[in-house]
């Protein structure tokens, strides 16, 4: 049998590793130059900061097994269960989950599960058909590992079933701006952003990456994040004016912004995957509640049909 994977964000490459340890030959085909999607890790003035998902969580048994391979590696750490939360009356504290950090980024977490599988980066793919095929290439089955508005690019119209299920997610924008001050000016690891015109949440990222830079990782609101197409760079002076008006801090040394498109689904969708007879799968976060234990589970199972499908 032969899968391609066309995705090596965490739902992709956890599909294509399930596949691989049960005997299947996969190949991940991935546009960007690295593995990770929104699990992504950028360089800023020579320190790497998390700009995609904030941390992770694991609640069901199967990926905590995974956390915890990661934390006895290295790789993963317990970092808080306490979030600040903002809203228009004030600070406050809430306690949930423990949330998951990765000392060198969250990317290397999806760079530990690609280890060794075939991941061609670089490799931008146009067109999948009937065959199914990924740009005349034939294989068993195909996997869309990405959001779906993604997906509907690359899928040929005739492939019914998976360009509906590919539509039937809505997507929402975020911008992510990385600010490096002078000094550590606050007193939490992240805090949650109510009813703000501007951010969501705040992320002290010298904190969840351990070496405690004075950094600060923030996300807007889709809204913002809408008037900012073209330019992301251009939403830097407003970012950082509410996040100092917010904080009380002085001006920042640095702002970075990158602009996600897609990132994050507006619901959470009720399947873990679609798959179906044209042998086209997709999977990621939008397949459940976006986390990103819901893009691995999502990769995991999808990968299970397949073998089911096709053993």
């Amino acid at each position: 049998m032969q899968v391609t994977v066309v995705g090596a964000g965490i739902a992709g490459v956890a599909c294509a590793r399930a596949l691989a340890v049960a005997g299947v030959t996969v190949r991940v085909l991935e546009r960007a130059h690295v593995c990770g999607g929104r699990m992504a890790t950028k360089r800023y003035g020579g320190r790497h900061a998390d700009i995609g998902a904030g941390y992770f969580t694991a609640s069901s048994p199967r990926f905590s097994e995974v956390a915890e391979r990661w934390r006895e590696a290295g790789l993963a750490r317990p970092w808080t269960s306490t979030m600040a939360v903002h809203s228009p009356s004030g600070w406050s504290t809430t306690t949930g989950p423990q949330r998951w950090a990765a000392p060198g980024g969250l990317r290397s977490l999806v760079e530990d599960l690609a280890d060794g599988l075939d991941v061609r980066t670089g490799h931008l793919v146009e067109w999948v058909d009937a065959g199914p095929r990924v740009d005349g290439v034939p294989a068993d089955a195909v996997v869309l590992a990405m959001p779906g508005p993604q997906a509907v690019r690359l899928v040929d119209p005739g492939l019914s079933q998976t360009t509906q299920a590919a539509m039937g997610h809505a997507w929402l924008p975020s911008m992510v701006a990385t600010l490096r001050f002078d000094e550590r000016a606050w007193d939490f690891a992240g805090a949650f952003v109510n009813e703000h015109p501007v951010l969501t949440t705040l992320f002290d990222d010298g904190s969840r990456r351990g070496d405690g830079a004075p950094v600060l990782v923030a996300h807007t609101t889709s809204e913002f994040a809408d008037q900012f197409v073209a330019d992301a760079g251009a939403a830097a002076d407003d970012i950082e004016s509410a996040v100092r008006e917010l904080l009380g801090l002085p001006a920042a040394l640095s702002v970075d912004v990158h602009r996600w498109t897609f990132a994050r689904p507006a619901e959470p969708g009720a399947a873990r995957f679609h798959y179906g007879p044209e042998r086209v799968g997709i999977a990621g976060d939008a397949w459940g509640h976006p986390k990103v234990e819901t893009a691995w589970l999502s990769g995991t199972l999808l990968a299970e049909a397949i073998l089911t499908d096709l053993t």
